[in-house]
Protein backbone atom coordinates (compact mmCIF):
# COMPACT_ATOMS: atom_id res chain seq x y z
CA UNK A 1 0.00 0.00 0.00
CA UNK A 2 1.09 3.37 -0.91
CA UNK A 3 2.10 6.03 1.94
CA UNK A 4 0.17 9.34 1.31
CA UNK A 5 2.21 10.98 3.85
CA UNK A 6 5.00 11.91 0.62
CA UNK A 7 2.31 13.77 -1.48
CA UNK A 8 2.95 17.26 -2.03
CA UNK A 9 0.47 19.31 -3.02
CA UNK A 10 1.24 21.59 -6.18
CA UNK A 11 -0.53 25.22 -6.38
CA UNK A 12 -1.61 26.67 -9.36
CA UNK A 13 1.66 29.25 -9.00
CA UNK A 14 4.81 26.31 -8.84
CA UNK A 15 6.52 24.78 -11.93
CA UNK A 16 5.80 21.55 -13.33
CA UNK A 17 7.39 18.98 -10.97
CA UNK A 18 7.16 15.38 -10.13
CA UNK A 19 5.02 14.52 -6.84
CA UNK A 20 6.18 11.12 -4.86
CA UNK A 21 3.92 9.38 -3.54
CA UNK A 22 5.98 6.32 -1.51
CA UNK A 23 8.03 5.00 -4.09
CA UNK A 24 6.33 6.10 -7.19
CA UNK A 25 6.73 8.97 -9.07
CA UNK A 26 3.24 10.73 -10.61
CA UNK A 27 4.02 13.30 -13.65
CA UNK A 28 2.89 16.36 -13.22
CA UNK A 29 4.10 17.46 -16.83
CA UNK A 30 4.27 15.60 -19.89
CA UNK A 31 8.08 16.93 -19.97
CA UNK A 32 8.68 14.70 -16.88
CA UNK A 33 7.89 11.04 -18.00
CA UNK A 34 10.85 9.44 -19.50
CA UNK A 35 9.84 6.20 -21.64
CA UNK A 36 12.06 3.62 -22.02
CA UNK A 37 13.01 2.45 -25.51
CA UNK A 38 13.62 -1.27 -26.68
CA UNK A 39 17.51 -1.12 -25.54
CA UNK A 40 16.43 -0.15 -21.65
CA UNK A 41 17.66 3.60 -22.57
CA UNK A 42 15.29 6.79 -20.96
CA UNK A 43 13.65 8.51 -23.98
CA UNK A 44 12.75 11.93 -22.09
CA UNK A 45 9.88 13.72 -23.03
CA UNK A 46 11.49 16.74 -21.99
CA UNK A 47 13.64 16.06 -25.42
CA UNK A 48 10.57 17.13 -27.48
CA UNK A 49 9.42 20.43 -25.92
CA UNK A 50 8.08 22.94 -28.16
CA UNK A 51 7.41 20.29 -30.52
CA UNK A 52 4.27 18.23 -31.81
CA UNK A 53 3.73 14.73 -30.87
CA UNK A 54 1.55 11.99 -32.05
CA UNK A 55 1.56 9.20 -29.52
CA UNK A 56 0.23 5.79 -30.68
CA UNK A 57 -0.38 2.68 -29.18
CA UNK A 58 0.86 -0.31 -32.01
CA UNK A 59 0.46 -3.91 -32.80
CA UNK A 60 1.94 -6.24 -35.47
CA UNK A 61 -0.67 -8.67 -36.19
CA UNK A 62 -4.00 -6.02 -35.66
CA UNK A 63 -6.63 -5.19 -38.39
CA UNK A 64 -5.27 -1.54 -38.06
CA UNK A 65 -1.42 -2.59 -38.61
CA UNK A 66 -1.97 -1.07 -41.81
CA UNK A 67 -1.89 2.28 -40.26
CA UNK A 68 1.80 2.02 -40.01
CA UNK A 69 1.88 2.98 -43.71
CA UNK A 70 -0.05 6.17 -43.03
CA UNK A 71 1.21 6.84 -40.01
CA UNK A 72 5.34 6.88 -41.44
CA UNK A 73 4.10 9.05 -44.78
CA UNK A 74 2.57 11.79 -42.00
CA UNK A 75 5.75 11.75 -40.21
CA UNK A 76 7.98 11.89 -43.41
CA UNK A 77 5.48 14.47 -44.52
CA UNK A 78 6.09 17.42 -41.66
CA UNK A 79 9.25 15.76 -39.54
CA UNK A 80 10.62 18.82 -41.30
CA UNK A 81 8.84 21.16 -38.74
CA UNK A 82 10.00 19.08 -35.32
CA UNK A 83 6.56 16.96 -35.90
CA UNK A 84 7.50 13.26 -33.72
CA UNK A 85 5.51 10.28 -33.61
CA UNK A 86 6.27 7.84 -31.15
CA UNK A 87 4.92 4.12 -30.89
CA UNK A 88 4.88 2.39 -27.85
CA UNK A 89 4.17 -1.51 -28.64
CA UNK A 90 1.56 -3.47 -26.82
CA UNK A 91 -0.03 -7.02 -26.35
CA UNK A 92 -3.28 -6.08 -24.26
CA UNK A 93 -5.59 -6.48 -27.24
CA UNK A 94 -6.07 -10.31 -28.15
CA UNK A 95 -2.46 -10.99 -28.24
CA UNK A 96 -2.12 -8.91 -31.26
CA UNK A 97 1.70 -7.83 -30.61
CA UNK A 98 3.13 -11.41 -28.88
CA UNK A 99 6.63 -10.74 -30.40
CA UNK A 100 9.69 -9.14 -28.37
CA UNK A 101 10.95 -5.80 -28.58
CA UNK A 102 13.51 -6.45 -30.85
CA UNK A 103 11.26 -8.82 -33.27
CA UNK A 104 8.49 -5.86 -32.92
CA UNK A 105 11.31 -3.60 -34.12
CA UNK A 106 12.80 -5.73 -36.92
CA UNK A 107 9.19 -6.17 -38.39
CA UNK A 108 7.88 -2.60 -38.61
CA UNK A 109 11.90 -1.49 -40.18
CA UNK A 110 11.44 -4.27 -42.63
CA UNK A 111 7.65 -4.42 -43.46
CA UNK A 112 6.65 -0.57 -43.06
CA UNK A 113 10.06 0.88 -43.25
CA UNK A 114 9.21 2.90 -39.59
CA UNK A 115 11.79 5.52 -38.99
CA UNK A 116 9.81 7.23 -36.08
CA UNK A 117 10.89 6.11 -32.61
CA UNK A 118 9.06 2.14 -31.76
CA UNK A 119 9.81 2.40 -27.86
CA UNK A 120 9.77 -0.48 -25.66
CA UNK A 121 6.52 -2.62 -25.19
CA UNK A 122 3.91 -1.71 -22.37
CA UNK A 123 0.64 -2.23 -20.88
CA UNK A 124 -1.45 0.98 -21.72
CA UNK A 125 -4.31 -0.61 -19.30
CA UNK A 126 -4.75 -2.36 -16.02
CA UNK A 127 -2.80 -2.22 -12.68
CA UNK A 128 0.42 -2.27 -15.02
CA UNK A 129 -0.22 0.93 -17.03
CA UNK A 130 3.02 2.70 -18.26
CA UNK A 131 3.55 5.93 -16.41
CA UNK A 132 2.79 7.64 -20.08
CA UNK A 133 -0.48 6.11 -20.54
CA UNK A 134 -1.48 6.75 -17.34
CA UNK A 135 -0.84 10.80 -17.93
CA UNK A 136 -2.47 11.05 -21.43
CA UNK A 137 -5.54 9.10 -19.91
CA UNK A 138 -6.00 11.62 -16.77
CA UNK A 139 -5.30 14.96 -19.80
CA UNK A 140 -8.64 14.07 -21.75
CA UNK A 141 -12.35 14.73 -21.53
CA UNK A 142 -12.28 10.61 -21.82
CA UNK A 143 -10.52 9.59 -19.32
CA UNK A 144 -11.18 5.82 -19.70
CA UNK A 145 -9.07 3.19 -20.85
CA UNK A 146 -7.63 2.69 -24.40
CA UNK A 147 -10.10 0.59 -26.55
CA UNK A 148 -8.00 -0.68 -29.04
CA UNK A 149 -4.42 -0.95 -30.93
CA UNK A 150 -3.57 1.74 -32.78
CA UNK A 151 -5.44 4.55 -30.83
CA UNK A 152 -3.91 7.94 -30.85
CA UNK A 153 -3.27 11.27 -28.84
CA UNK A 154 -1.85 14.18 -30.29
CA UNK A 155 0.25 16.57 -28.17
CA UNK A 156 1.03 20.26 -28.82
CA UNK A 157 3.91 22.03 -28.52
CA UNK A 158 2.86 22.98 -24.72
CA UNK A 159 3.00 19.17 -23.85
CA UNK A 160 -0.48 18.97 -23.47
CA UNK A 161 -3.16 16.39 -25.67
CA UNK A 162 -4.57 18.39 -27.81
CA UNK A 163 -6.73 15.54 -29.58
CA UNK A 164 -7.31 11.84 -28.57
CA UNK A 165 -8.93 9.98 -31.56
CA UNK A 166 -10.09 6.09 -31.93
CA UNK A 167 -8.04 3.56 -33.90
CA UNK A 168 -10.39 4.00 -36.29
CA UNK A 169 -9.14 7.38 -37.13
CA UNK A 170 -6.65 6.80 -39.94
CA UNK A 171 -3.22 9.07 -39.48
CA UNK A 172 -4.11 11.56 -42.63
CA UNK A 173 -7.85 12.58 -40.43
CA UNK A 174 -5.26 13.99 -38.06
CA UNK A 175 -3.57 16.00 -40.92
CA UNK A 176 -5.90 19.21 -40.52
CA UNK A 177 -5.36 19.44 -36.68
CA UNK A 178 -1.61 18.88 -37.06
CA UNK A 179 -1.42 21.55 -39.27
CA UNK A 180 -3.08 23.93 -36.89
CA UNK A 181 -0.55 23.01 -34.41
CA UNK A 182 2.57 23.48 -36.81
CA UNK A 183 0.73 26.62 -37.81
CA UNK A 184 1.34 25.84 -41.35
CA UNK A 185 -1.08 26.41 -44.42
Amino acid sequence: MLRTSFLRSVSARQSPMILKLGTRSIATSFYDLKPVDKDGREVPFSEFKDKPLLIVNVASKCGFTKQYTDLQKLYDEYKKYGFTIIGFPCNQFKNQEPGSDEEIAHFVETKYGITFPILKKIDVNGQNTDEVYKFLKSKTEDQGDIKWNFEKFLINKKGEVALRVESKITPFELEPKLKELLEID
